[in-house]
């Protein structure tokens, strides 16, 4: 799941695959690289399809919590940690709160309404505008307040980038194709970021950051200069593991458990080789990290 090229700390699976993830998000940018994927761009769109219960909830919560400390968003987002932890250990919420069909209704009614006419709400406390809407509406608002282009947790999202390249080896969350190396990786991260920090109109570039699936040549590899890429996205059932000469690996082991519920594995990368480092408890470790070497 993370992937360590010499002294640097990747992870390349979604932040906010599920959930709103707060606590993830600010811990692995204070000691991760990250690359965001999919998943990050869709939330800044403003799809929230794969969302679950408890990620309306801790994204209300949260922005009701930075009503009433506003003065410090970076001390604001630390101390979040603690904080979310108690409530959500408070929480009882019923388990219909946001059932499919309810979080339909919810999206049809009001995240237009922050998505495509966010001066409405840009001066307006989060407060007064949950006093206007209904409670179910009110996840789905405070998840698009804080996600959408410009919001304060897209902006944290923008500090990533989509493609990254450490001496010979590139990170990215799916695939990457020549295309995408002669249109510039520089220029595309810094188009999505710019785009996630609310700064360019158009959302056209952000479709880059979920590129197609690995091609089955070298040619990306060659256009970028490097000699082994680092994907996630699609779990992979029997761990991380290469394909193609092992010059690219697949890192998603669906540690979620919304997924598969797997155990942590780490790809560790040194003096250019790549090694599987899994738990010992799993009786097959050693073996598939000398396979894969």
């Amino acid at each position: 799941m993370l992937v360590y090229p010499l002294t640097h700390v990747f992870r390349c699976v979604e932040t906010l695959s599920n959930g709103c993830n707060l606590e993830h998000i600010k811990s692995l940018t204070v000691h991760c690289n990250l690359v965001n994927g999919n998943h990050e761009t869709i939330n800044v769109e403003g799809d929230f399809r794969f969302v679950d219960t408890g990620g309306f909830d801790e994204c209300l919560d949260f922005l009701e919590y930075l009503d009433d400390n506003r003065d410090d968003w970076e001390e604001a987002f630390v101390g979040w940690v603690g904080v979310s932890k108690r409530m959500k250990e408070e929480r009882k919420t019923p388990q219909n709160y946001w059932d499919p069909w309810n979080l339909v209704r919810v999206l049809k009614s009001t995240v237009s309404l922050i998505i495509l006419f966010p001066s409405l709400f840009r001066n307006v406390s989060s407060d007064k505008v949950f006093r206007i809407l209904g409670q179910k509406q009110k996840g789905v608002i405070a998840r698009s307040i804080l996600l959408r282009p410009g919001g304060p947790l897209a902006c944290e999202l923008a500090r990533h980038a989509v493609v990254l390249k450490v001496n010979d080896w590139v990170f990215c969350h799916g695939g990457l194709v020549p295309q995408h190396v002669a249109y510039g990786v520089e220029r595309m991260n810094r188009e999505v970021s710019d785009w996630m920090r609310g700064l360019v109109e158009s959302d056209d570039n952000a479709s880059l950051s979920s590129p197609p699936s690995p091609p089955r040549d070298v040619t990306t590899l060659q256009a970028v200069g490097a000699k082994g890429r680092v994907v996630g996205h699609t779990p992979q059932p029997t761990g991380a593991n290469c394909e193609y000469d092992c010059s690219i690996w697949r890192i998603d082991v669906g540690m979620s458990s919304g997924v598969l519920n797997s155990r942590p594995e780490v790809l560790e990368i040194k003096d250019n080789k790549a090694r599987v480092i899994r738990s010992k408890k799993d009786p097959s470790s050693e073996l598939m990290v000398v396979d894969y070497i």
